[in-house]
Protein backbone atom coordinates (compact mmCIF):
# COMPACT_ATOMS: atom_id res chain seq x y z
CA UNK A 1 0.00 0.00 0.00
CA UNK A 2 2.88 2.35 0.82
CA UNK A 3 4.37 1.82 -2.64
CA UNK A 4 1.04 2.73 -4.26
CA UNK A 5 0.84 5.93 -2.21
CA UNK A 6 4.43 6.79 -3.12
CA UNK A 7 3.63 6.21 -6.79
CA UNK A 8 0.52 8.41 -6.53
CA UNK A 9 2.45 11.23 -4.83
CA UNK A 10 5.22 10.96 -7.44
CA UNK A 11 2.66 11.16 -10.25
CA UNK A 12 0.93 14.17 -8.69
CA UNK A 13 4.23 15.93 -8.10
CA UNK A 14 5.52 15.64 -11.66
CA UNK A 15 2.33 15.27 -13.72
CA UNK A 16 -0.89 16.10 -11.86
CA UNK A 17 -0.03 19.44 -10.23
CA UNK A 18 2.10 20.84 -13.11
CA UNK A 19 -0.55 19.84 -15.67
CA UNK A 20 -3.32 21.43 -13.59
CA UNK A 21 -1.41 24.73 -13.44
CA UNK A 22 -0.37 24.60 -17.10
CA UNK A 23 -3.90 23.66 -18.14
CA UNK A 24 -5.28 26.67 -16.24
CA UNK A 25 -2.89 28.95 -18.13
CA UNK A 26 -3.85 27.42 -21.48
CA UNK A 27 -7.55 27.63 -20.58
CA UNK A 28 -7.27 31.38 -19.90
CA UNK A 29 -5.45 31.90 -23.19
CA UNK A 30 -7.95 29.74 -25.10
CA UNK A 31 -10.86 31.66 -23.57
CA UNK A 32 -9.47 34.88 -25.03
CA UNK A 33 -9.03 33.29 -28.46
CA UNK A 34 -12.51 31.74 -28.44
CA UNK A 35 -14.09 34.99 -27.24
CA UNK A 36 -12.60 36.95 -30.14
CA UNK A 37 -13.56 34.23 -32.62
CA UNK A 38 -17.07 33.87 -31.23
CA UNK A 39 -17.89 37.58 -31.24
CA UNK A 40 -15.63 39.14 -33.89
CA UNK A 41 -15.55 36.03 -36.12
CA UNK A 42 -11.85 35.69 -36.88
CA UNK A 43 -8.83 33.84 -35.49
CA UNK A 44 -6.60 36.29 -33.64
CA UNK A 45 -3.10 34.89 -34.23
CA UNK A 46 -1.46 37.71 -32.27
CA UNK A 47 -2.97 36.49 -28.98
CA UNK A 48 0.27 34.88 -27.79
CA UNK A 49 2.18 38.09 -28.40
CA UNK A 50 -0.55 40.11 -26.69
CA UNK A 51 0.12 37.85 -23.69
CA UNK A 52 3.83 38.56 -24.07
CA UNK A 53 3.24 42.33 -24.19
CA UNK A 54 1.07 42.27 -21.07
CA UNK A 55 3.61 40.12 -19.24
CA UNK A 56 6.42 42.45 -20.29
CA UNK A 57 4.55 45.37 -18.71
CA UNK A 58 3.96 43.31 -15.57
CA UNK A 59 7.67 42.41 -15.40
CA UNK A 60 8.78 46.04 -15.77
CA UNK A 61 6.28 47.28 -13.16
CA UNK A 62 7.25 44.43 -10.82
CA UNK A 63 10.93 45.35 -11.10
CA UNK A 64 10.05 48.97 -10.34
CA UNK A 65 8.05 47.99 -7.25
CA UNK A 66 10.80 45.67 -6.07
CA UNK A 67 13.31 48.49 -6.50
CA UNK A 68 11.13 50.68 -4.27
CA UNK A 69 10.90 47.93 -1.66
CA UNK A 70 7.19 47.35 -2.26
CA UNK A 71 5.99 43.77 -1.98
CA UNK A 72 3.22 41.44 -0.86
CA UNK A 73 5.19 39.36 1.62
CA UNK A 74 4.68 35.67 0.79
CA UNK A 75 2.84 36.45 -2.47
CA UNK A 76 4.51 37.58 -5.73
CA UNK A 77 4.84 41.34 -6.19
CA UNK A 78 3.62 40.79 -9.76
CA UNK A 79 0.07 40.59 -8.40
CA UNK A 80 0.28 44.35 -7.76
CA UNK A 81 1.39 44.84 -11.36
CA UNK A 82 -1.53 42.86 -12.83
CA UNK A 83 -4.00 45.81 -13.03
CA UNK A 84 -1.40 47.99 -14.77
CA UNK A 85 -0.51 45.23 -17.21
CA UNK A 86 -4.19 44.48 -17.92
CA UNK A 87 -4.91 48.17 -18.56
CA UNK A 88 -1.91 48.44 -20.91
CA UNK A 89 -2.97 45.29 -22.79
CA UNK A 90 -6.56 46.54 -23.08
CA UNK A 91 -5.42 49.91 -24.44
CA UNK A 92 -3.12 48.15 -26.91
CA UNK A 93 -5.91 45.82 -28.06
CA UNK A 94 -8.33 48.73 -28.51
CA UNK A 95 -5.64 50.66 -30.38
CA UNK A 96 -4.97 47.71 -32.69
CA UNK A 97 -8.69 47.34 -33.35
CA UNK A 98 -9.10 51.04 -34.14
CA UNK A 99 -6.07 51.27 -36.43
CA UNK A 100 -6.35 47.87 -38.14
CA UNK A 101 -9.57 45.89 -37.75
CA UNK A 102 -12.11 48.75 -37.70
CA UNK A 103 -11.17 49.58 -41.30
CA UNK A 104 -11.76 46.01 -42.46
CA UNK A 105 -15.07 45.79 -40.60
CA UNK A 106 -16.28 48.87 -42.47
CA UNK A 107 -15.19 47.27 -45.73
CA UNK A 108 -17.04 44.03 -44.80
CA UNK A 109 -13.79 42.19 -45.48
CA UNK A 110 -13.65 38.40 -45.47
CA UNK A 111 -12.44 36.57 -42.32
CA UNK A 112 -9.24 35.58 -44.14
CA UNK A 113 -8.30 39.27 -44.41
CA UNK A 114 -8.61 39.63 -40.64
CA UNK A 115 -6.47 36.53 -40.11
CA UNK A 116 -3.72 37.86 -42.38
CA UNK A 117 -3.86 41.20 -40.59
CA UNK A 118 -3.56 39.42 -37.23
CA UNK A 119 -0.41 37.64 -38.44
CA UNK A 120 1.09 41.04 -39.27
CA UNK A 121 0.13 42.34 -35.83
CA UNK A 122 1.70 39.23 -34.30
CA UNK A 123 5.10 39.90 -35.85
CA UNK A 124 5.01 43.59 -34.95
CA UNK A 125 4.16 42.87 -31.30
CA UNK A 126 6.79 40.15 -31.13
CA UNK A 127 9.43 42.56 -32.39
CA UNK A 128 8.37 45.34 -30.02
CA UNK A 129 8.50 43.09 -26.96
CA UNK A 130 11.93 41.73 -27.87
CA UNK A 131 13.21 45.24 -28.54
CA UNK A 132 12.01 46.57 -25.18
CA UNK A 133 12.87 43.73 -22.80
CA UNK A 134 15.23 41.55 -24.83
CA UNK A 135 14.96 37.96 -26.08
CA UNK A 136 16.36 36.20 -22.99
CA UNK A 137 14.65 34.59 -20.00
CA UNK A 138 13.47 37.08 -17.38
CA UNK A 139 12.52 35.94 -13.89
CA UNK A 140 10.35 38.18 -11.76
CA UNK A 141 8.79 35.87 -9.18
CA UNK A 142 9.41 36.62 -5.51
CA UNK A 143 7.75 35.88 -2.15
CA UNK A 144 7.44 32.40 -0.70
CA UNK A 145 8.43 29.77 -3.22
CA UNK A 146 6.32 26.87 -1.94
CA UNK A 147 2.92 26.39 -0.36
CA UNK A 148 4.17 23.01 0.77
CA UNK A 149 7.67 21.62 0.26
CA UNK A 150 8.94 18.09 -0.26
CA UNK A 151 10.53 17.85 3.20
CA UNK A 152 7.42 19.12 4.97
CA UNK A 153 5.23 16.68 3.06
CA UNK A 154 7.52 13.76 3.88
CA UNK A 155 7.56 14.72 7.55
CA UNK A 156 3.75 14.92 7.64
CA UNK A 157 3.07 11.66 5.79
CA UNK A 158 6.13 9.50 6.44
CA UNK A 159 6.28 8.59 2.73
CA UNK A 160 9.52 8.34 0.75
CA UNK A 161 8.20 10.56 -2.02
CA UNK A 162 7.38 14.21 -1.39
CA UNK A 163 4.83 16.54 -2.93
CA UNK A 164 5.85 20.11 -3.68
CA UNK A 165 3.23 22.72 -4.59
CA UNK A 166 4.70 26.03 -5.66
CA UNK A 167 3.00 29.27 -4.70
CA UNK A 168 2.75 30.19 -8.37
CA UNK A 169 0.94 26.92 -9.15
CA UNK A 170 -1.59 27.49 -6.39
CA UNK A 171 -2.12 31.10 -7.47
CA UNK A 172 -2.58 30.02 -11.09
CA UNK A 173 -5.36 27.58 -10.27
CA UNK A 174 -7.15 29.92 -7.83
CA UNK A 175 -7.00 33.00 -10.09
CA UNK A 176 -7.97 30.94 -13.15
CA UNK A 177 -11.06 29.56 -11.40
CA UNK A 178 -12.05 33.06 -10.24
CA UNK A 179 -11.53 34.51 -13.74
CA UNK A 180 -13.49 31.72 -15.43
CA UNK A 181 -16.37 32.00 -12.97
CA UNK A 182 -16.43 35.80 -13.40
CA UNK A 183 -16.44 35.47 -17.20
CA UNK A 184 -19.27 32.94 -17.27
CA UNK A 185 -21.27 35.08 -14.84
CA UNK A 186 -20.65 38.16 -17.01
CA UNK A 187 -21.72 36.40 -20.22
CA UNK A 188 -24.89 34.94 -18.72
CA UNK A 189 -26.03 37.54 -16.19
CA UNK A 190 -25.07 41.01 -17.38
CA UNK A 191 -26.68 43.09 -20.10
CA UNK A 192 -23.39 43.48 -22.00
CA UNK A 193 -22.67 39.78 -21.75
CA UNK A 194 -26.08 38.95 -23.21
CA UNK A 195 -25.49 41.54 -25.94
CA UNK A 196 -22.18 39.88 -26.82
CA UNK A 197 -23.87 36.49 -27.04
CA UNK A 198 -26.66 37.91 -29.18
CA UNK A 199 -24.17 39.65 -31.47
CA UNK A 200 -22.27 36.37 -31.79
CA UNK A 201 -25.40 34.34 -32.64
CA UNK A 202 -26.92 36.74 -35.18
CA UNK A 203 -25.37 40.12 -35.88
CA UNK A 204 -28.29 41.53 -37.90
CA UNK A 205 -30.92 40.46 -35.38
CA UNK A 206 -28.81 41.86 -32.53
CA UNK A 207 -28.57 45.22 -34.28
CA UNK A 208 -32.35 45.28 -34.77
CA UNK A 209 -32.71 44.59 -31.04
CA UNK A 210 -30.74 47.71 -30.19
CA UNK A 211 -27.32 46.19 -29.51
CA UNK A 212 -24.51 48.72 -30.00
CA UNK A 213 -21.83 46.91 -32.06
CA UNK A 214 -19.11 49.40 -31.07
CA UNK A 215 -19.65 48.67 -27.36
CA UNK A 216 -19.68 44.92 -28.01
CA UNK A 217 -16.39 45.11 -29.90
CA UNK A 218 -14.76 47.21 -27.17
CA UNK A 219 -15.96 44.88 -24.42
CA UNK A 220 -14.68 41.86 -26.33
CA UNK A 221 -11.19 43.31 -26.75
CA UNK A 222 -10.99 44.44 -23.12
CA UNK A 223 -12.04 41.04 -21.75
CA UNK A 224 -9.70 39.20 -24.13
CA UNK A 225 -6.84 41.49 -23.08
CA UNK A 226 -7.50 40.87 -19.37
CA UNK A 227 -7.57 37.11 -19.97
CA UNK A 228 -4.35 37.35 -21.99
CA UNK A 229 -2.73 39.29 -19.14
CA UNK A 230 -3.72 36.71 -16.55
CA UNK A 231 -2.58 33.81 -18.73
CA UNK A 232 0.72 35.45 -19.63
CA UNK A 233 1.68 36.69 -16.17
CA UNK A 234 0.72 33.43 -14.46
CA UNK A 235 2.71 31.44 -17.03
CA UNK A 236 5.70 33.74 -16.55
CA UNK A 237 5.53 33.46 -12.76
CA UNK A 238 5.22 29.68 -12.92
CA UNK A 239 8.11 29.26 -15.36
CA UNK A 240 9.87 32.33 -16.69
CA UNK A 241 9.24 35.10 -19.19
CA UNK A 242 10.75 34.71 -22.64
CA UNK A 243 9.07 36.40 -25.62
CA UNK A 244 9.66 33.53 -28.06
CA UNK A 245 8.03 31.05 -25.66
CA UNK A 246 4.81 33.05 -25.83
CA UNK A 247 4.98 32.91 -29.60
CA UNK A 248 5.21 29.10 -29.30
CA UNK A 249 2.31 29.02 -26.82
CA UNK A 250 -0.02 30.07 -29.62
CA UNK A 251 -0.09 26.46 -30.89
CA UNK A 252 -1.30 24.76 -27.66
CA UNK A 253 -3.69 27.65 -27.00
CA UNK A 254 -5.33 27.28 -30.42
CA UNK A 255 -5.27 23.50 -30.02
CA UNK A 256 -7.13 23.90 -26.71
CA UNK A 257 -9.70 26.23 -28.29
CA UNK A 258 -10.29 23.90 -31.24
CA UNK A 259 -10.37 20.71 -29.14
CA UNK A 260 -13.17 22.18 -27.04
CA UNK A 261 -14.93 23.73 -30.02
CA UNK A 262 -13.75 27.19 -31.02
CA UNK A 263 -16.30 29.80 -30.05
CA UNK A 264 -17.45 27.74 -27.03
CA UNK A 265 -16.14 29.10 -23.67
CA UNK A 266 -16.66 25.86 -21.71
CA UNK A 267 -14.96 23.96 -24.51
CA UNK A 268 -11.95 26.28 -24.30
CA UNK A 269 -11.53 25.48 -20.60
CA UNK A 270 -11.87 21.72 -21.12
CA UNK A 271 -9.56 21.87 -24.13
CA UNK A 272 -6.89 23.67 -22.09
CA UNK A 273 -6.73 20.84 -19.57
CA UNK A 274 -6.90 18.14 -22.25
CA UNK A 275 -3.89 19.60 -24.07
CA UNK A 276 -1.92 20.24 -20.87
CA UNK A 277 -2.42 16.76 -19.44
CA UNK A 278 -1.66 15.19 -22.83
CA UNK A 279 1.61 17.10 -23.21
CA UNK A 280 2.89 16.38 -19.71
CA UNK A 281 1.63 12.79 -19.44
CA UNK A 282 3.20 11.74 -22.75
CA UNK A 283 6.58 13.38 -22.03
CA UNK A 284 7.05 12.21 -18.42
CA UNK A 285 9.62 9.48 -17.66
CA UNK A 286 7.78 6.71 -15.77
CA UNK A 287 10.86 4.75 -14.60
CA UNK A 288 10.66 5.67 -10.92
CA UNK A 289 6.88 5.26 -10.93
CA UNK A 290 7.28 1.73 -12.32
CA UNK A 291 9.83 0.93 -9.61
CA UNK A 292 7.23 1.72 -6.94
CA UNK A 293 4.53 -0.37 -8.62
CA UNK A 294 6.73 -3.27 -9.77
CA UNK A 295 8.29 -6.14 -7.78
CA UNK A 296 10.65 -5.16 -4.96
CA UNK A 297 14.15 -4.46 -6.21
CA UNK A 298 13.07 -4.34 -9.86
CA UNK A 299 14.42 -1.52 -11.99
CA UNK A 300 13.54 -0.90 -15.67
CA UNK A 301 16.44 -0.61 -18.12
CA UNK A 302 14.98 2.48 -19.82
CA UNK A 303 13.43 5.74 -18.60
CA UNK A 304 9.99 4.56 -19.81
CA UNK A 305 9.41 7.91 -21.50
CA UNK A 306 7.00 7.81 -24.42
CA UNK A 307 8.25 11.05 -25.98
CA UNK A 308 11.07 13.48 -25.28
CA UNK A 309 10.13 16.84 -23.80
CA UNK A 310 11.43 18.33 -27.07
CA UNK A 311 8.21 17.03 -28.66
CA UNK A 312 5.94 18.82 -26.18
CA UNK A 313 4.53 21.29 -28.70
CA UNK A 314 4.39 18.58 -31.37
CA UNK A 315 1.80 16.81 -29.20
CA UNK A 316 -0.40 19.91 -29.40
CA UNK A 317 0.00 19.89 -33.17
CA UNK A 318 -0.98 16.20 -33.42
CA UNK A 319 -4.01 16.78 -31.18
CA UNK A 320 -5.02 19.72 -33.36
CA UNK A 321 -4.73 17.70 -36.57
CA UNK A 322 -6.60 14.70 -35.16
CA UNK A 323 -9.48 16.86 -33.91
CA UNK A 324 -9.75 18.69 -37.24
CA UNK A 325 -9.86 15.36 -39.10
CA UNK A 326 -12.15 13.43 -36.76
CA UNK A 327 -14.38 16.08 -35.16
CA UNK A 328 -13.80 19.55 -36.67
CA UNK A 329 -16.50 21.11 -34.48
CA UNK A 330 -14.65 20.08 -31.30
CA UNK A 331 -15.92 18.33 -28.19
CA UNK A 332 -18.63 20.92 -27.54
CA UNK A 333 -19.37 21.91 -31.15
CA UNK A 334 -18.07 25.44 -31.67
CA UNK A 335 -19.91 28.67 -32.37
CA UNK A 336 -22.49 28.13 -29.59
CA UNK A 337 -21.28 31.16 -27.71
Amino acid sequence: MTDILNALVLFMNFVGVPALAYGSQLALGALGVTLIFGVLRFAFFAHGDLMAFATMVAVLVTWGLQGLGVGLGPLPTALLALPVAAAAAALLALGIDKTVYAFYRKQKARPLTFVIASIGVMYVLNGVVRLVIGPDDQRFADGERFIIGVRDFRAMTGLDEGLAIRTTQGLTVVLAVIAMAALFWFLNRTRMGKAMRAYSDNEDLALLSGVDPAKVVRATWIIAAVLATLAGVLYGLDKSFKPFTYFQLLLPIFAAAIVGGIGHPVGAVVGGYVVAFSEITLTYAYRKLAMHLGPEGWSPDSMLQLLSTDYKFAISFVILVVVLLVRPTGLFRGRTF
